[in-house]
Formats: C-alpha cells, sequence, structure tokens
C-alpha cells in the first residue's frame, strides 16, 4: 500500500451530530493502521464542540453548512479551504451532493466514499453500503477500498472526557447537591425529532419508580432546547431529579456521562455518546427502528421498543405521528423502563477489552 497515500488524511462528516460520533471508530482504526498520518475531521460546529480534545483527531475544520457556510458561496469558500491545505486522501461517509461536490472541487487527489452516494462518479473509489449493517460498520466499510474489513477493525467507540472538563463537571454538581457516592442515574429525554421523543410523563413516571427502588440522584441532561421538557418532567415528578439541561456545555458531556451508572435516553446523539463513554444504556426507540442501523452498539445496553407495522415512519422518525396515535411513544410505560434499568444496574459483568467482534443491545419489544 502507497504511505505517501495516507499522510495527510481529510474524513468529512458534516451530518447529525451522532452520525459524526459513529465515524469515531473509523478515525480510531485510520490513526491504529497509520499513525504517522495527520488526520483531520471536517464537521458540524456541534461535533467539533464535542470532538475537540479526542486524541484521535489532529485537527478539526468546521463546515457551517446551516449558516457561515451555506450555499453554493459557501461549499465553494469551504472546498478552496481544503484545496490549501493539500491533502493527500478525503473518506467521506456522508452521502450528500455537496459532500461530493466539496471534495472534488478541492482537488483531493484519491476520494472515497460511498456507490449508493449522490454524484457518487466525482469518488476515486466507491464501496457499497450495506442497509443491513450498524452504521459503524458502514463507515468502517470504507476501508475497503484499501483491502481493510470491517470484521478486521477495532469497532468499539471511544469517547475520553477533556483535561479540564472532569473538573468544571464535578464543581457544578456539588453546586446543585448532587452528592457523588450515590448510584448516579442519567437521563436524555430530548431529540431532534418530535416523534423519537418518548414523553415528558413517561420520563417523570420512570424517574419516580426508580427513586423507589434505589437511593441515587437521577441527572436530567439536555441542550438549551431541551431546557422546556427538562423543567415539565422535573415539574411532573415532584422534583425529584437535578435539571442539567443547558448547564452542561457538549465538551463537557462525556465527563458528565462517565459519572453515571446508566443512562436512559431517546435515540438521539447522547445515546452514542454514553455508548462511547463505557455507560450502560438504556435506549427507548419510538419511531425510529433499530433496522436503520443505529441503535446503540454496545453489549451492555437494552433497546426498549413498541413492535408495530407504522414503524418506522421515516429515517429520522417525524415532526408529527402520521396516524395520530403517538402509539410508538404512548405504549411504553414507566414500568418498562423500570424493568431494563433494574437489568441493567443488577446484571454480572466483567470488563473485557476493546475487541473487533460486533457489538449488540438485547433488544425487548414491550
Amino acid at each position: 500500500m502507497d504511505s505517501l497515500r495516507w499522510q495527510k488524511v481529510l474524513v468529512l462528516q458534516n451530518g447529525f451530530l451522532g452520525d459524526t460520533i459513529l465515524t469515531l471508530p473509523l478515525l480510531t482504526e485510520i490513526k491504529l493502521r497509520f499513525p504517522s498520518a495527520k488526520l483531520v475531521l471536517a464537521c458540524s460546529p456541534l461535533a467539533q464542540e464535542l470532538l475537540q480534545d479526542h486524541p484521535d483527531i489532529d485537527e478539526i475544520i468546521v463546515d457551517d453548512k446551516k449558516g457561515g457556510d451555506r450555499g453554493l458561496l459557501g461549499l465553494w469558500r469551504k472546498a478552496m479551504t481544503l484545496k490549501k491545505m493539500a491533502f493527500t486522501m478525503a473518506l467521506t461517509p456522508h452521502k450528500s451532493l455537496r459532500s461530493a461536490l466539496m471534495l472534488y472541487f478541492a482537488g483531493i487527489p484519491l476520494r472515497v466514499g460511498f456507490r449508493q452516494s449522490v454524484a457518487s462518479f466525482l469518488f476515486h473509489r466507491r464501496v457499497i453500503r450495506e442497509p443491513q449493517r450498524h452504521d459503524v460498520e458502514r463507515n468502517l466499510s470504507l476501508l475497503r477500498a484499501f483491502g481493510i474489513q470491517p470484521e478486521d477493525c477495532r469497532r468499539s467507540m471511544r469517547l475520553p472526557p477533556g483535561s479540564e472538563a472532569e473538573a468544571v463537571v464535578k464543581k457544578l454538581l456539588s453546586s446543585m447537591g448532587v452528592d457523588e457516592s450515590k448510584t448516579l442515574i442519567g437521563i436524555n429525554p430530548g431529540s431532534g425529532w418530535a416523534t423519537k421523543r418518548w414523553s415528558a410523563e413517561g420520563f417523570a413516571g420512570a424517574i419516580q419508580l426508580i427513586k423507589k427502588n434505589y437511593d441515587c440522584d437521577v441527572l436530567l441532561f439536555g441542550g438549551p432546547a431541551d431546557a422546556v421538557v427538562a423543567s415539565r418532567i422535573q415539574e411532573l415528578c415532584g422534583g425529584a431529579s437535578v435539571n442539567l439541561a443547558g448547564k452542561i456545555g457538549l465538551r463537557e458531556m462525556p465527563a458528565a456521562l462517565r459519572l453515571c451508572r446508566l443512562l436512559i435516553t431517546n435515540d438521539s446523539a447522547p445515546m452514542h455518546m454514553a455508548v462511547a463513554c463505557g455507560v450502560p444504556t438504556v435506549a427507548i426507540f419510538c419511531a425510529t427502528t433499530p433496522a436503520l442501523g443505529f441503535y446503540p452498539y454496545s453489549d451492555n445496553a437494552i433497546l426498549l421498543e413498541k413492535d408495530l407495522s407504522c414503524r418506522p415512519c421515516g429515517s429520522h422518525g417525524g415532526r408529527r405521528c402520521p396516524l395520530g396515535t403517538e402509539d410508538c411513544i404512548r405504549l411504553i410505560s414507566p414500568t418498562h423502563v423500570l424493568e431494563a434499568v433494574v437489568k441493567l444496574l443488577e446484571r454480572k459483568r466483567e470488563s473485557a477489552p476493546a475487541g473487533k467482534d460486533a457489538l449488540s443491545p438485547e433488544f425487548i419489544s414491550v
């Protein structure tokens, strides 16, 4: 293999934050196999905030396609920025026309992407994206362009905390009266799509049941956009949780999640963060299904879902239930969640080193 191709490598993933987290095993594998390569990630502003301290990434370029880099002019300017950086190779798991054009206009001499991508003819090497695989494995399959199979790669994700993040988080939790000596249970009630969010009533009921069964503190996570639902949950559960929504930035999230014994979450970016931090996870899938390939890539997780013929109602769920029933949300109860929590908390596990085996949660249809 020509080592010159791996001198300066760009990985372009400017999709959703969760998609970028699922690209981490690809970045790690490149760094393990080609340690002398300079590895650069082009991603969204949110992903840059989360991953700025990641040890496998040498540099991050922000592609703010919904802000300053939007439109054709923004695409051209970003491509010219990449051109000046003289990359020897670029790989992109993102299938959009914008991504293909950006790498083409940047004149990168070896461009690798998926055959199913829009404008895949602009890539020099095209790899089949297998829909039945988890997205971690689909991203790793880009290395097939160089004779490397996903099965021969280390497929676990890692998201270590930044050097100062732990101290920031501990100080905040102490100021809010959180007792770190107790079991800490995290809850993430947010998601970018309304039909992927379990109800505020459901989360509040689960908090009350968990507090009855365990001497623990429950932490509500979320960004500024989740403040309303977090406050509603806090009200419904009678203040039985600590509301951290909008108080912890993405850079500090890995440190905060690592303090938790378990995270209860919707299908969302924090779900993938928890997996990458090695935190046991109860994932509630409402409108989306694991068959889409974005379930928690962990054998220390439980995925709860209601098996309905109308699921999924879209690749990302939808803004509203097309049937008007919201059965995928309504028919998952706080008791179902408590049972999954108990199962994970009382599971006896031996820590195993990160290996090359595919990882899968326990799937429970309620």
